[in-house]
């Protein structure tokens, strides 16, 4: 099996993304994750992402069918790239003593790169699998080129890939 942190941070997976480069994928590369958190107790959070277009209970708020969240899994609720942005996050990872954060998810670019940088910032350990992230393309770069680009910035300076 391969190395976990003490908790899965699955940021934003949800419906109303599923359009995303290679979603599908991802989600089974999630899964089997989750698995491997399950097998040794360890907690997963899913972060679900809110605004206009993402409305809660919203058919494209909800998280993907397809993963395989459990009723044990905790949730946190974001309005803002930054999953540690006015919510609870910090506190629930302090009140559990989870210093040891492994992020995938969605969008590379936007909420997993704001989060990966301030959880940093706040003194947390973070791992990461590669190609764990996924987007879209821009006009700058395919979605494959955006995630190359974070994840050369994110081993080099954040986080450590396992």
């Amino acid at each position: 099996m391969a190395k976990t942190a003490q908790v899965l941070l699955v940021m934003d997976m949800q419906k109303g993304f599923s359009d995303a480069y290679h979603f599908n994928e991802l989600v089974e590369k999630i899964n089997q994750r989750i698995e491997e958190y399950q097998e040794v107790g360890a907690p997963v959070i899913f972060i679900q992402h809110t605004e206009k277009g993402l409305l809660p209970g919203s058919k494209e708020w909800q998280l993907a069918d397809e993963l395989l969240a459990t009723p044990e899994d905790m949730t946190v609720q974001k309005t803002h790239l930054n999953a540690f942005y006015k919510t609870e996050l910090n506190d629930l990872l302090t009140d559990n003593d989870l210093n040891q954060l492994e992020i995938c998810g969605l969008q590379t670019e936007y909420c997993v790169n704001a989060t990966i940088t301030m959880a940093h910032g706040l003194g947390y350990d973070l791992y990461m699998q590669p190609e764990m992230t996924t987007t879209y393309d821009n006009e700058f770069m395919t979605a494959s080129e955006t995630i190359t680009f974070f994840e050369d910035i994110w081993g080099s300076n954040f986080l450590t890939f396992i």
